[in-house]
């Protein structure tokens, strides 16, 4: 099982959902970063169970604790190690899923690739480990500070509800104003009541995020393989529920022609700039300098309060009506996360560029 992100900077996770903790191992993070531990406490409640109406019951403080690789508040270039104990498990309502599977979850395929699967809350399939991507996530947001780099992502869309696509029509920081993190008050008050209209009927409902990164320097990634735009695709396809990705205008432009799609340069005060930014920030797979945004889709949570028809570990034809503590939506929780997993990607290919120029 592979459980390390990262090429320089790197994230090793451990845990499952209803076991003792989850926590990491972080390797490579530069030393003499001021670790501001109130800064990843408060990335660890942005994702925290339990915040608001619109997400799971489950009650969980989420207090992290570092043990290693700080020193008087500052990074030592040692591994960061870290720990975020489980206190509010209610195994027993996962005991149907012993030996049914959910549809469309991992239930199944975990089983078949392996042979076992702890069906607590999903085991390691679960979005509780997700946990360990923020912390390292927030501690990646500290380094890319000093550099000037701002990572910030935000619901875009629930269901039918959609923002305009242009993110600068918006005030991003008001996203955190509201429970489902839409920076557009009145659209928030609509994704609100369709959550809790669907969650009222056991069901569930999936959406966008939107990904904004500013100050990224121009020059990181690289043409072939190593491609910035692919580094970050890869990291939201490899979050809970992701279906798709897409940069810049990302589908739209496939109705465009050249002369429509192409970002025309010029030159704004001795840098060169582009007029628009079509292609999301980065071109050839590097970073041109310009905002880099993307579209993050999440197909709606896989566990529904309804019965459905499913098979059994032995194959047999089933039904199964979840119980537990389920989000009807997992995008407001899911907003940490996708910034935490572009943080971590800035930081490695920001750490990998250096490394390349001599």
């Amino acid at each position: 099982m592979r459980n390390t992100f990262g090429t320089l900077f790197r994230l090793t996770t451990f845990g499952e959902s209803h076991g003792a903790a989850v926590g990491g191992v972080v390797d490579g993070f530069p030393a003499g970063i001021g670790i501001d531990m109130d800064f990843i406490q408060h990335e660890l409640d942005r994702r925290r169970p339990g915040q608001s109406a619109i997400t799971t019951g489950r009650n969980e403080a989420d207090r992290v604790e570092l043990l290693s690789g700080v020193f008087e508040g500052k990074s030592t270039g040692c591994p960061i190690g870290f720990i975020v104990r489980n206190a509010n498990q209610r195994s027993a309502d996962y005991d149907e899923m012993r030996t049914a599977f959910r549809p469309s979850h991992a239930d199944y395929t975990y089983t078949v690739k392996y042979g076992v699967r702890d069906h607590r809350g999903g085991g390691r399939s679960s979005a509780r480990v997700t946990i360990s991507r923020c912390v390292a996530g927030a501690l990646a947001k500290l380094a890319l500070r000093q550099i000037g780099i701002n990572v910030q992502a935000y619901t875009s869309q629930v269901g039918g509800i959609c923002l305009d696509r242009d993110y600068r029509k918006y005030d991003l920081n008001a996203a955190e104003n509201n429970a489902v993190r839409c920076p557009d008050a009145a659209k928030a008050e609509e994704m609100e009541r369709l959550i809790k209209a669907v969650k009222a009927e056991g069901d569930t409902v999936g959406g966008v995020i939107t990904c904004v990164i500013k100050g990224c320097p121009a020059g990181l990634g690289e043409p072939e393989f190593g491609k910035l735009n692919a580094a970050l695709g890869c990291a939201m396809l490899g979050i809970n529920a992701v279906k798709g990705v897409e940069f810049g205008a990302g589908f739209d432009m496939t109705a465009m022609r050249g002369s429509q799609a192409n970002d025309i340069f010029y030159n704004d005060n001795g840098r060169t700039a582009t007029r628009t930014n079509r292609s999301g920030g980065i071109q050839g797979g590097i970073s041109n300098g310009e905002d880099i945004y993307f579209r993050v889709a999440f197909k709606p949570v896989a566990t529904l309060l309804m019965e459905q028809p499913t098979v059994d570990i032995h194959g047999n034809e089933t039904t199964l009506k979840a119980r537990g503590r389920h989000d009807p939506c997992v995008l407001p929780r899911a907003v940490p996360i996708v910034e935490a997993m572009a943080a971590m990607t800035l930081l490695d290919e920001y750490l990998i560029g250096k490394s390349v120029r001599m």
